[in-house]
């Protein structure tokens, strides 16, 4: 079974920046071949990523709402939807990317969301590793679109607006009952030692803490220059911190099998 990573956090708080530096990460550690989801309808983890994409599943999801009964003579709607999935997988270097895009209009999805869901569940199965970037609201792993998720990142600030809105995500994961092996917290920009009113507000999540990944100007001048963070040098202490990160959710997958 591939290692299933979804990523979850308030818009601002790095998430992205942490699902690209976890697929740099993944692939340095052979992890290939890689898919990266774009589920957040805020897309911008292709350009952290250095990945054009010329067709997103939400465009596909359209396409189908408008002419549900479109399809070649002579194969299954099903067959026909995974060839188009296929198709809007955006491919580099031992990497993938599938973007979700936006749901647009009123009208009810429910059929056309079912078909994605089995035709990406058995894409995924492809992968040796798929890296989840999901909205705060985890629309998308509240629809099961992605198959089982094996550890969620909530990746959060380190100030109370960030605490809170790591317990409403746990809140929500378990509201909708979600079938994940195991949740963490992330806590990105943090430099140092949480005070004792700031790490009572976090425990109120009940998640422990995997990783603090410090802030790190190797990376804003990265993004200041529209490079992609795969091409991160290594000498940059979010990296660094990012790796380490894996290497934990490594050990605890062989413990936990």
């Amino acid at each position: 079974m591939s290692l299933r990573i979804a990523i979850a956090g308030k818009g601002g708080s790095g998430k992205t920046t942490v699902a690209a530096l976890l697929c740099r990460s993944l692939l340095a550690g052979q992890f290939k071949p890689l898919l990266a989801v774009d589920a957040d309808p805020n897309s911008n983890l292709a350009e952290k990523l250095g990945i054009g994409v010329e067709q997103t599943i939400g465009d596909l999801r359209e396409e189908l709402r408008q002419n549900p009964d479109k399809k070649p003579a002579g194969i299954s709607k099903n067959e026909w939807i995974e060839d188009r999935l296929n198709r809007s997988v955006s491919e580099s270097a031992g990497l993938d990317l599938v973007v979700m895009g936006r749901q647009e209009g009123p009208d009810c999805y429910c059929f056309i969301n079912h078909l994605l869901r089995h035709c990406l569940d058995k894409i995924g199965r492809q992968y040796a590793a798929v890296v989840i970037d999901n909205e705060a609201g985890l629309e998308h792993l509240s629809r099961r679109s992605n198959g089982q998720v094996e550890v969620l990142l909530v990746v959060a600030n380190p100030t109370i607006t960030g605490a809170r809105t790591a317990a409403r995500i746990m809140e929500l994961v378990h509201s909708l009952k979600l079938d994940i092996g195991h949740c963490a917290l992330v806590l990105n920009q943090s430099d140092r030692k949480l005070d004792e009113s700031l790490q009572s507000e976090f425990k109120r999540s009940g998640l422990e803490t995997l990783s603090r990944i410090p802030d790190d100007e190797v990376i804003r001048e990265c993004e200041r220059k529209n490079q992609p963070l795969l091409k991160l040098p290594d000498e940059s202490k979010a990296a660094q911190a990012v790796a380490a990160m894996l290497e934990k959710i490594i050990a605890m997958r062989r413990e936990n099998p």
